[in-house]
């Protein structure tokens, strides 16, 4: 297991300083999470095994600081302090890999900034909308007890059941469910109406060699969509995983994590 650091900066005029988890050595990657906010798993553990991985929490989903997201506004504030928060941690051009949620700003920020983003991997990314495939809203998905189903394509076994475990102590798990909720508001503020915010009218402008990863059984967002991807960017390449649902780097760790490794470096 790698040796993960907390690093802090601060950026957007001081207001906000988020939490970087940092760990290996080797080239920088940049590493945004899913709606639910970070957790350091076995996929961040192989990709440092390679590379430095850069992890930024995203702002409001850090424990003990949820009042950083009400410095941001919509969607561009959110690709904007990215940007910022690169320059603060002396990040030029590098590879970025989102998953979801974080795959799409991923990509927002690749097309609103390319030089910022020299490679490209989206896991799963949200951000397009067909009409003959829509996507649920993951926030309300009711009963609780249906998301796994939309996530994993073994809803039961041992990776969907390491990922979804909350805390037995009663406390402990009060706080664990709210900051849960609290991470999808945070996250949920800048995908809403879900989750067509303009991405395919600027998705052309990506100019990095970009990896599309998808779960075959992904019931979030299905895999049609890594079409709709790759067709609207110049140089991406599309790899369907099978036996693996939205989370594919943890359901297929050995597979993605080969795949991905094969891809940055050229």
């Amino acid at each position: 297991m790698a040796t993960v650091v907390d690093r802090h900066v601060t950026v957007w005029q001081d207001k906000i300083t988020p939490q970087i988890k940092v760990a290996g050595e080797g080239p920088p990657v940049v590493f945004l999470h899913g709606a639910a906010g970070l957790t350091w798993d076995a996929f961040l553990d192989a990709l440092a095994e390679h590379h430095t991985v850069y992890a930024p929490e995203h702002p409001g989903t850090t424990v003990g600081d949820p009042d950083s997201i009400n410095h941001l506004d919509d969607l561009w504030d959110l690709v904007l302090y990215y940007d910022e928060l690169f320059d603060r941690l002396g990040l030029q051009s590098v590879p970025v890999i989102g998953h979801s949620f974080g795959g799409m700003m991923a990509a927002e920020l690749a097309a609103n900034h390319p030089e910022r983003v020299s490679q490209l991997v989206l896991i799963s990314p949200i951000g397009l909308w067909l009409d003959e495939s829509p996507i649920p809203n993951w926030m309300i998905i009711t009963p609780a007890a249906d998301l796994p189903k939309y996530l994993f394509c073994d809803p039961s076994g041992p990776v969907a059941q390491q990922v979804l475990a909350f805390p037995e102590d009663p406390e402990q798990l009060v706080e664990a469910q709210i900051q849960f909720h609290w991470s999808m508001a945070c996250t949920g503020k800048f995908v809403w109406p879900i989750p067509d915010k303009g991405l395919k009218k600027r998705i052309h402008r990506i100019a990095a060699p970009t990896l599309l990863v998808w779960g075959k059984q992904d019931r979030l967002v299905p895999p049609v969509y890594a079409d709709a991807f790759s067709s609207r960017i110049a140089n991406a390449q599309v790899k369907l995983v099978d036996q693996a649902g939205h989370i594919p780097q943890l359901e297929q760790l050995p597979q993605v994590s080969e795949a991905i490794q094969a891809f940055l470096k050229g």
